[in-house]
C-alpha cells in the first residue's frame, strides 16, 4: 500500500539513449576500410603503375599560373574499383566520392566531378590497351597465364542507342539538311544577340548541335558498308543509328534484336584469366577465331596450343588457318542434313586439317576438353555481366573498346590477386 511520503518522491532525470543523432568524430582515412579490402587491392596495382604518360598531358605546372589537376592515380583507381562494383554512372561515382568509404579512401579527400570522371573513363583507350598488355607480361611471368588451352565467347552488349535512330540513306539526308540548319540557325542567334545573359547554355546548344551534324554525317559514310553486308535485294533498307553510327542491330540473348555491340573474349583455362579482348559491330562470331589468336601472340608473343570456340567460330577456314600456327580448335561439328551420315567421318572434300577437327571431335578425350569451354568463356562473360557490362552508356567503337578494357583490367587484376597466394 503506497503511503503519502512515496507519492511526493521526486521524479529522477535520466539521460536516455537516442541513436537517430548524429555523432561527428575526427577519424583518419586510412582507417575507414579494413586491411584486405578490395580498395587496397586496386591501390596497390594502380600504385605500380607508369603514369608518367598521363601525367605528361597535365596542363597545370609548378611555378606557373593554374589549379592542380586530380592525380592520375586517383582517377585511375576509382574507375578500375567502380568497375568491379558494378558502378557505371559518372554522377552516382562523383557522389560516393564524397560519401562511402571505399570511395572516400581511393580519393584520400579529393573531390571529382562527374565531368572529369566521364572524360577520364574514355579520353586514354590506348593507355588503357598499353597497361593490359604489360600486365599480363607481368602475369605471365609469374605464371599466372597458361596458353596451353584458351576460350573465347562473343557477347552481345546493348549499345546507347534506340532503335528508333535507325536512318535509311534517303531519310539520312534529310536529317543532315535538317541539322545544318539547324546548326546555322543558332549561330545566327549568337551573332544577332551581342547580349547574351547565358553563354555557357549557347555554347552547350551549338555543340550538340555540331556533334549531332557530325554523327548523322559519319551515319552517312558507313551506309555503304551496311549495305555490302545485306543481299541485293535487302540493300535499300540499310540503316545506321544517328545516334551511334557504330552500332548495328544484333540478335542478342532473349532472343530479340537491338543496337549492339559483340565484345569478344578470350580466356585462358587454367586460370581464367582473361588474355584478349576485341569489340566489333558484326552479329555473327564467324571469322573471329583468327584475329583474336593474333591479338593473343601480338600482347604474349605465343599463339595457345588449344582453342576452344562454340559453332558460331568454326568455319573452315578458321580451322587450316589455325593448323597453320600450331593452334588446335576444339569446336563442335554442325550436325549434317543427311541424317545417316557420321558427322564425325572426313568429307571427300574436306582438307587434312578440316578431316583431323572432324575425327578429334568425335573422340571422349576431346568431348571432355571442351567442357572447359563453357566453365571458363561463359563464366567470364557473366562476371562481366553481373558488374554491370549489360549496356554501354558510351557511343562509337573506339569509347566501347576503352569501356571494354576497364572491365577486362579489373578482371584480372582480381584473379591475380585472388591466386597469388597460391604461387606460395
Amino acid at each position: 500500500m503506497n503511503t503519502q511520503a512515496d507519492q511526493t518522491l521526486p521524479i529522477p532525470r535520466i539521460r536516455k539513449a537516442d541513436r537517430e543523432g548524429e555523432v561527428m568524430r575526427p577519424q583518419r582515412i586510412d582507417d575507414l576500410i579494413d586491411e584486405d579490402h578490395t580498395a587496397r587491392i586496386v591501390w596497390d596495382f594502380v600504385d605500380g603503375l607508369d603514369l608518367s604518360d598521363l601525367y605528361s598531358l597535365v596542363k597545370s605546372v609548378e611555378k606557373h599560373a593554374g589549379r592542380p589537376a586530380i592525380d592520375a592515380k586517383v582517377l585511375f583507381a576509382v574507375w578500375l574499383y567502380a568497375t568491379l562494383d558494378g558502378e557505371t554512372s559518372t554522377r552516382r561515382i562523383s557522389i560516393f566520392c564524397n560519401e562511402f568509404n571505399p570511395y572516400i579512401w581511393l580519393c584520400g579527400g579529393i573531390g571529382i566531378n562527374h565531368h572529369t570522371l566521364s572524360d577520364f573513363h574514355t579520353d586514354h583507350a590506348d593507355y588503357l590497351e598499353e597497361q593490359f598488355t604489360l600486365h599480363l607480361a607481368c602475369l605471365k611471368q609469374q605464371g599466372l597465364v597458361d596458353l596451353d588451352t584458351v576460350a573465347q565467347d562473343g557477347m552481345r552488349v546493348r549499345a546507347s542507342a534506340g532503335a528508333a535512330s535507325f536512318r535509311r540513306k534517303e531519310t539520312l539526308e534529310e536529317s543532315l539538311e535538317a541539322a545544318e540548319e539547324h546548326m546555322e540557325n543558332l549561330a545566327k542567334q549568337r551573332a544577332e544577340n551581342s547580349v547574351i545573359t547565358d553563354k555557357r547554355k549557347q555554347a552547350a546548344k551549338e555543340r550538340a548541335a555540331r556533334e549531332r551534324c557530325e554523327r548523322i554525317a559519319e551515319a552517312q559514310r558507313q551506309i555503304p558498308d551496311v549495305e555490302a553486308e545485306k543481299v541485293e535485294k535487302d540493300r535499300k533498307k540499310a540503316r545506321v543509328s544517328t545516334t551511334d553510327p557504330d552500332a548495328r542491330v544484333m540478335k542478342v540473348s532473349d532472343g530479340g534484336f537491338r543496337p549492339s555491340y559483340n565484345v569478344q573474349f578470350s580466356t585462358d583455362t587454367k586460370h581464367q584469366i582473361i588474355v584478349g579482348v576485341d569489340v566489333i559491330n558484326e552479329g555473327s562470331d564467324q571469322n573471329q577465331l583468327g584475329p583474336m589468336l593474333e591479338q593473343i601472340h601480338e600482347r604474349i608473343g605465343e599463339y595457345p596450343d588449344n582453342a576452344l570456340v562454340d559453332g558460331g567460330f568454326a568455319n573452315q577456314n578458321e580451322i587450316q588457318n589455325s593448323e597453320l600456327k600450331n593452334v588446335t580448335v576444339y569446336a563442335p561439328v554442325p550436325k549434317p542434313k543427311d541424317k545417316k551420315r557420321d558427322r564425325y567421318q572426313p568429307m571427300k572434300t574436306d582438307s587434312k586439317p578440316v578431316a583431323d577437327w572432324r575425327k578429334r571431335m568425335g573422340t571422349d578425350e576431346a568431348k571432355e576438353i571442351y567442357k572447359d569451354r563453357a566453365a571458363t568463356a561463359e563464366c567470364v562473360n557473366a562476371i562481366a555481366h553481373n558488374r554491370g557490362l549489360c549496356q554501354f552508356s558510351v557511343r562509337g567503337l573506339k569509347k566501347v573498346k576503352a569501356v571494354t578494357l576497364w572491365f577486362a583490367l579489373a578482371h584480372n587484376v582480381m584473379r591475380e590477386a585472388l591466386l597469388r597466394p597460391s604461387l606460395a
